[in-house]
């Protein structure tokens, strides 16, 4: 499970109560563009409750004693005491340490805020790259704010997005691509990536190429308007592209040709893993776990075992 929560319509305290009862479940992702533009007043008095350095519970904290009649440490629980621009609170939070000590943060977006935010604080990042060149550059960035941040490169994972469409032959696998494919509208396509630039694209003509334009709107999104090796994209592509997989990459064939584009990839690029959208559900992501997991597998790419049991231990699992 993920959510997003804006925070402009609720007290911060109020949002982070009800933080560490998801934690339970182990699965978080208060992340995206539209959440980080409102993050920063906030953010001191977030990490001072929740990040798992800063926790106002001590790991220790519950007693849990029913005989004795002790439900916690008062010594283990601390105020935190904070006084910023925007928010004041003693704490210390009114709810009860959770099994991570904070849940695991993903981000979600390339603005420099953003950017900025998952390097000091995130857990993963999920990152929407669909060129090798662009998403070389995004992951150097990433590695070298969070070392300016002062924290180990691997303390970021980053997460590229990708669509994966499996037939049992390539042209099973390219037909249902296009099935796919051609029940999104050109019109539906431009008016999602109107909405996600934040500017009407229907002023510009179809088949310019979106790269050379210079509207500050526009340039978040340059890494959309290339393919995955390089070529330049016209708006109509963009659009097109954009309402069909949000700009993720559609990796297409067999299981073992899908595990050969994702290892080309991630052997260009670097990466710690991927994010799977897919193109319907339920069934397609059963697909690829059954499919093209044990291929990776095979080839020593994947996992077998889990080493923890939260969903920050999966994400800091090396091997």
């Amino acid at each position: 499970m993920r959510a997003f929560v804006a925070v402009t319509d609720k007290d911060w305290y109020q949002f982070l109560a009800g933080r560490p009862d998801l934690d339970e479940v182990n699965f978080w992702q208060p992340g995206g563009n539209r959440v980080f533009r409102t993050l920063k007043p906030g953010e001191p008095l977030l990490f001072k409750l929740h990040y798992p350095d800063n926790a106002s519970w001590e790991p220790d904290a519950m007693v849990m004693d029913r005989a004795a009649g002790v439900f916690a440490d008062p010594s283990r629980v601390h105020r935190i005491e904070h006084e910023g621009r925007f928010f004041r609170s003693r704490g210390p939070l009114n709810v009860v340490r959770s099994p991570q000590g904070g849940p695991a943060i993903l981000q979600a977006g390339t603005s420099p805020k953003g950017r900025t935010f998952a390097a000091r604080y995130a857990d993963a990042i999920f990152a929407i790259q669909p060129n090798i060149a662009g998403a070389k550059a995004y992951y150097d960035d990433i590695k070298r704010g969070t070392v300016s941040e002062g924290r180990a490169p691997e303390a970021c994972k980053i997460l590229f997005g990708i669509q994966p469409i499996l037939g049992a032959t390539e042209a099973e696998a390219r037909e249902k691509q296009a099935r796919h494919n051609e029940l999104v509208p050109l019109e539906g396509g431009l008016a999602i990536l109107s909405g996600h630039l934040d500017f009407d694209l229907s002023a510009l003509p179809l088949d310019e190429m979106m790269a050379g334009r210079t509207e500050p709107q526009l340039q978040r999104m340059q890494t959309r308007y290339r393919t995955l090796t390089g070529e330049l994209l016209t708006l109509r592509e963009v659009a097109q592209r954009h309402g069909q997989s949000v700009g993720l990459v559609q990796m297409v064939g067999t299981p073992s040709q899908v595990a050969d584009q994702m290892e080309d990839y991630f052997d260009q690029v670097g990466g710690d893993g991927f994010m799977l959208s897919p193109i319907y559900s339920p069934g397609a992501i059963e697909e690829f776990v059954d499919l093209v997991v044990p291929e990776l597998q095979r080839r020593g790419r994947y996992r077998r075992d889990y080493a923890g049991t939260t969903q920050r231990d999966h994400l800091m699992q090396e091997d």
